[in-house]
């Protein structure tokens, strides 16, 4: 990363904070007005890679130099909005940029089959600022910035998630349904902010937190922090606030169910890790009791519902979705855990199933693209239909298990140390019987794939296909590195230690 960092000039290292948001956000009104879809996807190629690399270069700063601020238009904090990035965000920026540029290299062949040619330009341009809204939730300081930056993304992805419509009418409903939680969720996110700032008379998140401590016993502060853990629960789809996720995943485009697998739930996850070490004081009463009673049990429970929830589904996306909630369901018992090396477990496994689900969901998107599959009785015989694929999802599968030799081992076993280290053996168990089921569900999808009886054509063949290249690459990117970092796990290690770091000392200062 550092080679990278050093070849940025020097605008992009003195104003890549703003940058980053910035030329996502412009490119998108650039896309929204071009003549076909293949230059929109030409301009969001370029504008998430140019994210990806000013992020590299904001991470390396923050690992030499640490804390930076940035104040928008020289209006210095708390009056004027803040960017602050420091050890626990920058994780957050490199997976959004290095996501976002998979994801792009991924669309092309995906969205030219699902999206009406003369809608593709727009589609690009929604994407686009989701993206930025993504990254600015992920960059700013300012509390109420942040409100502005979810509402970016949201409203963005709700055009995404119903533009899946053109294949099926459900995405409609979807994406409606959506709506109105993330309406509900982000209602509920502002009112905590407003209480926060008549406690505090600030909205700058490091002016905030040094006021907090002193008004831990004030019932304003108190129900801000209701109001904020309810909305920004909603929006990671915390368990049992995920009633939109199973549903927007499922009949979404696929280009968008990569992209929201990969970033939606994290980014909120993140912002739940902000708020209650970085910005609420932890050794308050109410917010030490939330990390057991809310995050740690809501997160088991979640973690087996929706696991057997999963088991149950017929369609392959859904199955995929409820996953994902029991898989934030690991996240939060991280957090709930409270400790260095819980958040740090949660970090890690944030990271690492973004690298899961995306080369799961991009591996099922090939095998619509040529198949036309929903259904997990569609994958039958894939692995002689479709190899590379198979072979693809086959790895990502194991690895949402947690089988050895694939990074989700490495999530499951410091989650459980730490939760060992709490005390908390029962935590174990429910990470194991999770596991299990997950198990469970993932065999469902590999037994068809691997030994049912492959599709025929009409000659009596096995029917071949390929996926385009451009929906491999990416997909193999992910595949590959699901195995590469459990035996070079150290790179991952330590960007999500340092994370956690950061989080941790903002609730001791």
């Amino acid at each position: 990363m550092e080679f990278l960092a050093s070849l940025m000039p020097a605008v992009v290292t003195e104003h890549g904070a703003a940058l980053i948001v910035v030329v996502p956000l412009l490119s998108a009104a650039i896309a929204a007005v071009m003549p076909n879809g293949k230059i929109g996807w030409a301009i969001a190629l370029i504008a998430t890679i140019a994210s990806a690399l000013i992020a590299i270069s904001i991470t390396v700063d923050v690992q030499a130099n640490g804390v930076i601020s940035y104040a928008m238009g020289g209006w210095q904090p708390p009056a004027g909005i803040e960017f602050r990035i420091d050890d626990l965000n920058a994780v957050l920026l490199l997976l959004i940029g290095f996501t976002g540029v998979l994801s792009v290299i991924y669309a092309l062949p995906s969205v030219a089959d699902e999206i009406a040619d003369n809608r593709q330009a727009l589609f690009y341009s929604a994407f686009l600022v989701c993206f930025a809204g993504l990254l600015g939730v992920a960059i700013t300081g300012d509390a109420f910035n942040m409100f502005v930056f979810l509402e970016i993304s949201s409203i963005s992805t709700y055009v995404l998630v119903g533009m899946g419509a053109s294949r099926d009418r459900r995405a409609l409903t979807a994406a409606y349904n959506y709506l109105i939680l993330g309406t509900i969720g982000a209602t509920f996110f502002v009112i905590g902010v407003g209480f926060l700032y008549m406690a505090t008379g600030t909205l700058n998140m490091f002016d905030m937190a040094g006021r907090i401590p002193e008004l831990s016993d004030s019932r304003v502060v108190q129900a801000a922090f209701a109001f904020i853990i309810v909305g920004l629960g909603l929006k990671a789809a915390m368990f049992p606030l995920h009633l939109w996720l199973p549903n927007a995943y499922a009949y979404a485009p696929n280009f968008v169910t990569v992209f929201l697998a990969t970033t939606a739930t994290k980014v909120a996850f993140y912002t739940l890790v902000r708020f209650a070490f970085d910005v609420f004081w932890p050794e308050a009463t109410f917010v030490a009791i939330s990390f057991l009673w809310i995050f740690a049990i809501l997160g088991i429970i979640g973690m087996v519902v929706a696991s057997v929830q999963a088991v149950f589904q017929h369609d392959a996306r859904r199955l995929l979705a409820f996953s994902s909630v029991a898989q934030v369901g690991y996240m939060m018992l991280g957090l709930g855990i409270g400790t260095l090396a819980g958040v740090s477990a949660g970090m890690l496994h944030l990271v690492n199933h973004a690298m899961m689900k995306g080369a799961l969901f991009m591996a099922l998107g090939a095998f619509a693209i040529r198949f036309g599959v929903r259904r997990i009785s569609d994958l039958n015989g894939f692995a002689r239909s479709m190899p590379f694929t198979a072979v693809a999802f086959t790895i990502a599968g194991l690895s949402l298990v947690g089988v050895p030799m694939t990074v989700g081992f490495w999530s499951k076993w410091y989650l459980s140390v730490a939760a060992f280290e709490n005390g908390w053996w029962w935590a174990v168990a429910v990470v194991i019987l999770s596991s299990l089921i997950g198990a469970a569900y993932v065999a469902r999808m590999l037994a068809a794939i691997w030994v049912a009886e492959p599709h025929h054509d009409r000659k009596g063949d096995i029917a071949h296909a390929r996926a385009p290249l451009l929906m491999l690459v990416p997909m193999w990117v992910l595949a590959i590195a699901n195995v590469w970092f459990f035996f070079a796990p150290d790179f991952l290690i330590s960007l999500t230690n340092a994370a956690a770091d950061a989080a941790l000392a903002g609730a001791t200062r």
